[in-house]
C-alpha cells in the first residue's frame, strides 16, 4: 500500500468506515476533488464552500478545489454537479434556491433537483433580518405595516434578485400583510442594501451574516428576524412570528451534494467526513458568529429538508406570480 494511503487512513481513523472504504473504492480519494459552487466568488456560498472544503481536505488528505459556476439563480452550477461523474471527485454546494425553489420558478431546468442530486450533509441554516435604514420613519414592524396599509402599492422592498431568499421572504411578508408592495430586484444583496441605505427603497430582508455589520454600525435598524426563536446575537430583536407573521419563517440553507448514482458507501463516508469537519471549532465559530446554525446529520435528513421545502416555496411562487428575470 502506498505511503500516502497509509497516512490518509491513519489521519481519518476516527471516521466510521473510512479505512474500509478507501480500500474498497480504489483508495478514495487518490486525487484532487472538485467542489462546484453555484454562486460567484466572494459571496457566502463561496466563502463557506472554501471553509468546509479546507476542513474536509485535511481529513481526506487530498486537495479540494473550488470551481465557481455562477448564473441563472444557481442553476448553472447545480446542473454541473448533477452532470458530474458519480465517483466522488465532483461534489458541490447545494442551496435553497436551485434545489427547492427553481423547479417552480423556471419553466425549464436541465436537471431534476430531486432525482439528479445526491444530498450528503447539511452545512448550515441561517435566518434573515427585516431591516430599514437607521433614519427610517419606521421604528417598528408595526409602523411599517401601518404605512403599507395606509398607502397600498407605495412601499418598496429590495432583494438580491428574483426568486432568492431576500425576494421570497419579502413576498411572504407582503402576502401576510395583505397589501400590495413594490418589489425592486437588484443584481446582489449588497447592491440592494446600498440603495436601502441611500433611501431609494423602504426595507429588505437581508441574510443575517450580511446585515449584522450595518446593524452594529448603526447604519441599519432591525425590525424582525425570520427564525423560529430569537438569535443570541440580537436577543432583543423579536421574531416575525412573535409579531404576528408566523408565515414569514425562513431559513436559508446550504449543504454538500453530489451527482446521482454516488455509491451508498461513498455517500456514508463523505457524510461522516462532513460531520467531522463541522465539529472543527474554528469552522463552527465562523458559522455561529454570523447567526447561523451549524448543520450536520444524515444524508436522509438533508434529503427530507429539500423535499419538504419544495412544495412550500412552489406555493409562494404561484401565489405571488413570480417569474424569472
Amino acid at each position: 500500500m502506498q505511503r500516502r494511503t497509509l497516512l490518509q487512513l491513519a489521519g481519518a481513523a476516527s471516521l466510521p468506515g473510512l479505512a474500509n472504504l478507501a480500500l474498497a473504492q480504489d483508495k478514495y480519494p487518490s486525487k484532487a476533488i472538485t467542489w462546484i459552487c453555484p454562486y460567484a466568488a466572494g459571496g457566502n456560498a463561496d466563502i463557506r464552500s472554501r471553509q468546509v472544503a479546507k476542513a474536509m481536505s485535511a481529513l481526506l488528505g487530498q486537495p479540494i478545489i473550488i470551481d465557481n459556476k455562477a448564473g441563472a439563480g444557481g442553476n448553472i452550477g447545480t446542473e454541473a454537479i448533477a452532470r458530474g461523474k458519480p465517483d466522488g471527485y465532483t461534489l458541490g454546494m447545494g442551496n435553497l434556491a436551485p434545489l427547492s425553489v427553481n423547479h417552480a420558478l423556471f419553466k425549464k431546468l436541465n436537471f431534476d433537483p430531486f432525482n439528479d442530486i445526491t444530498p450528503i450533509v447539511l452545512i448550515e441554516k441561517g435566518p434573515l433580518i427585516l431591516m430599514v435604514r437607521n433614519d427610517s420613519p419606521y421604528k417598528t414592524l408595526k409602523d411599517l405595516v401601518a404605512a403599507a396599509k395606509a398607502s397600498p402599492g407605495k412601499i418598496i422592498y429590495a432583494s438580491g434578485g428574483i426568486g432568492g431568499s431576500h425576494h421570497l421572504s419579502g413576498s411572504l411578508f407582503e402576502h401576510a400583510v395583505g397589501v400590495d408592495m413594490i418589489h425592486a430586484p437588484y443584481k446582489s444583496g449588497s447592491a440592494a442594501a446600498t440603495d436601502l441605505m441611500g433611501g431609494q427603497v423602504d426595507f429588505m430582508f437581508e441574510q443575517m451574516y450580511a446585515a449584522m455589520p450595518s446593524i452594529k454600525a448603526g447604519k441599519m435598524r432591525a425590525l424582525g428576524i425570520t427564525s423560529k426563536t430569537r438569535s443570541t446575537l440580537l436577543p432583543d430583536l423579536p421574531t416575525m412570528t412573535e409579531q404576528g407573521f408566523a408565515a414569514v419563517e425562513v431559513l436559508n440553507w446550504q449543504g454538500l451534494v453530489g451527482p446521482k448514482g454516488l455509491p451508498a458507501d461513498l455517500v456514508k463516508m463523505l457524510n461522516a467526513v462532513g460531520n467531522k469537519a463541522l465539529q472543527d471549532p474554528d469552522l463552527r465559530q465562523k458559522i455561529t458568529s454570523q447567526g447561523n446554525e451549524v448543520g450536520g446529520g444524515t444524508p436522509e435528513a438533508f434529503a427530507a429538508l429539500i423535499k419538504a421545502e419544495a412544495p412550500r416555496w412552489a406555493k409562494v411562487v404561484r401565489d405571488a406570480k413570480i417569474e424569472p428575470e
